[in-house]
């Protein structure tokens, strides 16, 4: 066996089948396309499942690739064993009907043994035991004895809906140095000693959404051989982790903290952020940003989880953006899209990692609180769980693995009802009644005889409708449905609110207040009949709301003009999540991994107002699709389109599919103002904006603000940001001034707290209450008084309400007496009905019964005598 590295092994793979006649294909995106029942691709079949059913044809029936891929069902294993990872390469040869068994097991035998040049002696199999013809050609085409074929009935493959069949695993004997021990122990074993390297999967049946298996018209192979494990086994490494496509970066790990590898619980968190930037790196750079749901949860909780780790490892400054760098080492030349966004990852990273730093330390106090306080039960409820997750930023798994790891558990099922309720009372503060209303059966009319014209101006009435039910007139008063025959006002879609107007008749009068299409292209009106009778068949004078139309047309023209602008400034992940454009203003939602800055937002609004003082025309096509994504019009994602569809152009600034209102030239526009930007905490952020006359409206309103403003500071216009900052300054020294003074008077009874130092086997321990009003003094003043002794100990609680709380320091020469602030503070805190622990330099903890303060002391007093007994 001939050493080879990861990108070597990767590259004779590829190469090995392509000399059995296999178009070597790229590595398929990490977000699944046209497939709902996956979320994110953990196979190397999962991109290919059109061509394994017959949906699609495959560029050649002989297919070979190495597919990234993510996989969290075991996260919590990473790095607690040598195989599992959230990222790992599956390389993979695959045939749409083309070859089968007999060739998919001779190929593999050949690569192993004549390529790798793997001992023969070292390799088993694996079989389902149904499939006869699996074993012939194992047994008798490659000659392995019985004793090396091993049955069994989860020898079967699937992964959701798609294709599936029986599999063969082929494992490497590792030796019995890896080994259980026990005589049983052989492949299936959970032990280490056998390891699977390949499996080759006959893919004989197609998996319904019902559960049912159906043939399929064509026999397929589907091979998965982990790239990682092959390193280790050529490489003759212990793990995945120490072969050269993973240990560089936990060499940069042990750089940036200064870690120990040989650690056991430093080596574990050295492999965990090892894994996990690969796994970000490569999500972001497949289009993947942090968001509270799917995708964007995932990559949120691997990446808080990495950082999380580096606390443990006493990495303090923002370090994962630092490691990418490694990874494009590594793998960069095989995936170069990771190269081409290279700078977003790292941003976006930094942005994360930032975010989640400032919280971190908060929501562990919090976290430690809790805990000290749980019940006998020792579990966090669901709504203690769920306000870590809302206010601090942490993923219910990364609660549930931090509480384990001190024997704690959490209330899943509490947590998801406290989610539930959050997101019932979201929907609840944003649900608009609705004012559509039930329409006829239209397919009596004949729709070739009825048009949309946004210039009619008369019509006549096709049909009215009341409560869903045809009807052949209306009177005053009554709410009801009506189609023209020559429709001029454009119905509510794409975000755009309707036209509104009014329909005369010769003998009454009808409101317009809302207008729907239907499917099948019909729009109806939804009127108030204000005066008179409107029949069926009556000829109407229409009067469409040009003013309303005008402005819905000049926030709709700008909504387009914001996304360009946005795509320039930010970057080209920024992609449209969602819109409301109404007379008086424009709501634009778009995907962007950080809050967008007041530089930033100035640019954007710059761009913008530059291309309607251009005075460029706006130019609206009808086309074929295929030649509108030529074109480079941009599609709303996920939308359904026709073959033939509506792009709406303004000169080289801006190309979208849209079938709204838009103005004849940019200059209608008039001027362009943004009013706010936020966050909807999912990924997405938040632009509004007003356009024409509410543009004006607000500068006038600002500038009378800013008059008024100037007005009380008794300042000219010019003067007043110089004179508010002055103040602003000046109640910021206040403010110091007055956390100085909240200091002293936490410090003013250093005398009483130093009266309570007694000696314990030679060492000085100070145990008081203390007059404090938040932890963070609490621990400055404990601080203050270890300073004062020099060495020793020092134990100081404060009740608050209901609750009281300690702080333990221990002075670091003691500690290699055996005395651990931890120790201490568990002892005071279960007597005041709490828990806790920590350091052996420092700790805190919480208890439930303030009155039992002093005798809470007294304990942890006891616990420092028991230590140095």
């Amino acid at each position: 066996m001939k050493y080879m590295t990861g990108n070597e092994i990767r590259k004779a793979y590829l190469q090995f089948f392509k000399s059995k006649e296999h178009l070597i294909l790229h590595s398929f995106p990490l977000i699944p396309e046209n497939d709902p029942s996956l979320l994110l691709i953990g196979a190397g079949m999962a991109p290919l499942k059109p061509y394994f059913t017959g949906k699609l044809v495959p560029p050649s029936y002989r297919v070979t690739t190495s597919q990234k891929c993510i996989r969290t069902d075991d996260i919590d294993n990473v790095g607690r064993t040598a195989r599992h990872h959230t990222f790992f390469e599956m390389l993979g040869n695959f045939s749409f009907g083309n070859y089968f068994k007999k060739e998919a097991i001779s190929w593999a035998w050949e690569f192993l043994t004549k390529v790798l040049e793997l001992d023969t002696d070292k390799l088993y199999v694996t079989i389902y035991p149904d499939d006869k013809e699996a074993y012939d050609y194992w047994h008798n085409m490659i000659g392995l004895a019985d004793e090396r074929i091993f049955k069994f009935d989860d020898n079967f493959w699937e992964i959701g809906e798609g294709p599936c069949g029986p599999d063969s695993e082929i494992f490497y004997d590792l030796g019995p140095e890896r080994g259980c021990g026990k005589p049983t122990c052989a492949v299936g074993c959970d032990c280490d000693r056998y390891l699977e390297i390949w499996n080759l999967v006959f893919t004989q049946y197609n998996r319904t959404k019902d559960g049912k298996y159906e043939p399929l018209a064509k026999k397929n192979i589907d091979t998965g051989c982990g790239l990682e494990r092959l390193a280790s086994v050529i490489q003759q490494k212990e793990s995945n982790f120490e072969t050269d496509l993973i240990f560089p970066i936990i060499e940069k790990v042990i750089a940036i903290s200064g870690g120990d590898y040989s650690d056991p619980r430093q080596k574990m968190a050295m492999k965990v952020i090892a894994d996990h930037i690969r796994a970000i790196t490569f999500m972001i750079s497949d289009g993947i940003l942090p968001s509270n749901e799917g995708r964007g949860y995932v990559l949120r909780r691997i990446l808080r989880r990495a950082v999380r780790f580096g606390r443990l490892l006493g990495i303090q400054d923002l370090f994962l953006a630092g490691l990418v760098d490694t990874v494009l080492d590594i793998l960069g030349d095989e995936y170069p899209e990771t190269r081409e966004h290279e700078a977003l990852i790292k941003q976006i990273i930094n942005t994360e990692e930032k975010q989640f730093s400032a919280t971190l330390a908060q929501g562990m106090e919090l976290l430690n609180d809790m805990m000290a306080h749980v019940g006998d039960d020792k579990v966090l409820t669901g709504a203690e769980v769920f306000k870590l997750y809302d206010t601090y930023g942490f993923p219910m798994e990364l609660t549930e693995e931090i509480a384990g790891e001190q024997g704690f558990k959490v209330d899943k099922d509490g947590f998801q009802a406290a989610m539930k309720e959050q997101q019932d009372r979201a929907r609840a503060a944003h649900t608009k009644v609705s004012a559509k209303v039930a329409t006829p059966d239209t397919t009596k009319l004949d729709q070739s005889k009825l048009v949309n014209d946004e210039s009619a101006v008369k019509a006549t009435i096709a049909m009215i409708g009341k409560d869903g039910v045809e009807i052949s007139e209306a009177r005053d008063g009554q709410e009801v449905t009506i189609i023209l025959d020559d429709n001029p006002f454009h119905a509510e879609g794409g975000g755009q609110l309707s036209d509104t107007g009014v329909l005369c008749a010769a003998e009454g009068k009808a409101k317009v207040t809302d207008a729907q299409a239907l499917p099948n292209g019909l729009v109806y009106l939804i009127a108030e009949i204000t005066e008179g009778v409107l029949r069926t068949g009556d000829a109407v004078d229409i009067a469409v709301d040009k003013q309303r139309h005008l402005n819905l047309a000049r926030n709709h023209t700008a909504t387009h003009l914001l996304q360009a602008a946005l795509r320039k400034v930010l970057g080209n992940h920024v992609n449209q999540a969602g819109s409301l454009v109404t007379p008086d203003h424009l709501r634009f939602d778009f995907t962007h991994f950080s809050p967008v800055t007041q530089a930033e937002l100035d640019k954007i609004e710059a761009l913008v107002n530059e291309e309607i003082l251009k005075n460029v025309p706006v130019t609206i096509e009808e086309m074929a699709l295929d030649a509108a994504k030529e074109k480079g019009a941009m599609a709303l994602f996920g939308e359904k389109y026709g073959d033939v569809v509506r792009v709406v152009s303004v000169d080289d600034f801006s190309c979208e599919l849209c079938g709204g209102s838009h103005v004849a030239n940019t200059s209608v526009i008039g001027s362009f103002r943004i009013t706010s930007e936020t966050g909807t905490g999912s990924g997405v952020r938040r632009i509004e904006a007003v356009t024409g006359p509410a543009a004006l409206k607000l500068a006038k309103d600002e500038s009378q603000e800013l008059q008024q403003l100037a007005g009380l500071l008794k300042a000219k216009v010019s003067d007043a940001p110089a004179k508010l900052e002055a103040l602003l300054a000046q109640l910021k020294d206040t403010e110091k001034e007055l956390a100085q003074l909240k200091k002293d008077a936490a410090l003013s009874d250093m005398d009483s707290i130093l009266a309570a130092k007694e000696d314990i086997g030679g060492v000085p321990v100070v145990a008081a209450s203390a007059q404090a009003d938040s932890m963070d003094n609490l621990r400055d003043l404990a601080d203050t008084v270890l300073d004062k002794l020099g060495s020793g100990v020092v134990l100081l609680g404060m009740t608050h309400g209901d609750k009281v709380n300690f702080v333990c320091k221990v002075a670091k020469g003691d500690t290699k007496k055996g005395l651990h602030a931890g120790k201490i503070i568990k002892a005071a805190a279960q007597a005041a009905g709490g828990n806790g622990g920590g350091r052996p330099d420092m700790a805190q903890a919480g208890g439930k019964e303030p009155e039992k303060l002093a005798e809470a002391l007294k304990a942890g007093v006891q616990a420092v005598s028991d230590i140095l007994a």
